[in-house]
């Protein structure tokens, strides 16, 4: 429900000298401030006690930032970083910056060991915002610096943060009105309206991902964003996830090398792009090519590092973990002989512990078929 905010009228004056340039300014243009004086008459709106996730937005110039530091005292969180070391090691533990990065979506195991000096814009803004994240944060020019997928997917991913976490009181200042569904406010004030609603319920729009077979040179494209390996099997059955008409997620499956499995396959590369991260394509998109083995009569495997897609796993119907789930493989120690260049790679990772899971599926039929192009996820 939109509904008009009560607002305090407040007037904020500020002195300014008189000198030559504001003679001449006020000369050409007929032109002088009021006495001397700026003077700023803007509307303060009366906000929640509590709530979780505040959004002020409206157009530039339209009172934001001054709203932010009259309620709040400051138009955003001091954030430092020693790029001394890599992103990851300025939090206070692995486990606090895995979780800080996922609820930003930076979730590319290669950027959090680049220092912040090294990062693109758009993973600033993301490793910013993880520092930044805490009760009562205050974060102005929300999403203003980076572009509109990296904005939106942001937003999905530290909604879900902030609620899962209950955390308390985060307000962010955006002029862009787009990020409402996707980041679902507790409360949104319009400074160009004066308009207070909530948009807790509102629906995100849907997002289609084309799947489509390619050729394993597709992987040239996201190799580097691959947080083990820039390496792939020539072998492998290779699909793209295209999203209005853009490459964003890259997927390859592998034939299983194993004499007690018969049409086994598994996993063996899923990369989403950075500025595509956080919402939820990575295990959309394996799903669905998993989901169109399985069908078709495969068993399918999958084994991951990532954090976010293992805990996915473990929390999902869809999956049943294997026997060596969390485990590390120590038995990799005792391979002798080289499977297909598998042994070098084996005794590399016998101290990872990783999830490994195998895809049973929901029992719905899908109409997928594996190796050519076959649906939407």
């Amino acid at each position: 429900m939109v509904s008009e905010c009560h607002c305090e009228r407040v007037q904020l004056v500020s002195n300014i000298a008189q000198d030559k340039t504001t003679a001449q300014i006020s000369e050409i243009f007929d032109y002088a401030p009021p006495e001397g004086k700026v003077i700023v008459d803007i509307a303060i709106p009366t906000l929640p006690d509590e709530y979780q996730i505040g959004l002020i937005v409206g157009s530039s110039g339209s009172g934001k930032s001054t709203i932010l530091k009259t309620v709040f005292g400051r138009t955003g969180e001091e954030v430092s970083w020693d790029n001394s070391k890599c992103i990851a090691s300025n939090f206070k533990s692995f486990d606090d910056a895995s979780s800080r990065f996922g609820a930003v979506g930076l979730n590319s195991i290669p950027t959090w060991l680049k220092p912040r000096c090294a990062l693109s814009n758009g993973e600033g803004f993301r490793a910013d915002l993880a520092m930044a994240l805490h009760d009562g944060a205050v974060v102005d020019e929300f999403t203003s610096v980076v572009n509109r997928e990296v904005a939106l997917s942001c937003c999905v991913s530290i909604e879900k943060y902030i609620r899962n976490s209950g955390m308390k009181n985060v307000t962010f200042a955006s002029c862009h009105d787009d990020i409402i569904p996707y980041l679902k406010p507790d409360w949104v004030y319009n400074t160009d309206t004066h308009e207070f609603y909530s948009g807790r319920y509102l629906c995100r729009p849907k997002i289609n991902i084309a799947i489509v077979g390619c050729t394993v040179q597709a992987w040239d494209m996201f190799k580097r964003h691959h947080y083990l390996s820039g390496s792939i099997n020539k072998s492998a059955q290779c699909y793209l996830g295209i999203y209005n008409g853009i490459p964003v997620a890259f997927g390859a499956i592998i034939a299983m090398p194993c004499g007690t499995l018969r049409h086994a396959f598994r996993e063996h590369r899923v990369v989403v792009l950075p500025d595509y991260q956080g919402m939820g394509i990575g295990n959309k998109f394996s799903e669905a090519i998993a989901e169109a083995y399985h069908k078709a009569g495969c068993r399918y495997f999958s084994k991951t590092a990532n954090p976010r897609m293992g805990e996915h796993r473990e929390r999902s119907d869809l999956w049943k973990p294997t026997s060596k789930n969390r485990a590390k493989r120590r038995d990799y120690l005792g391979m002798t002989k080289d499977y297909h260049g598998m042994l070098e790679n084996a005794l590399v990772h016998a101290n990872r512990s990783c999830f490994s899971h195998e895809y049973v599926g929901d029992g719905v039929t899908h109409n997928f078929r594996y190796g050519d192009a076959f649906g939407e996820c």
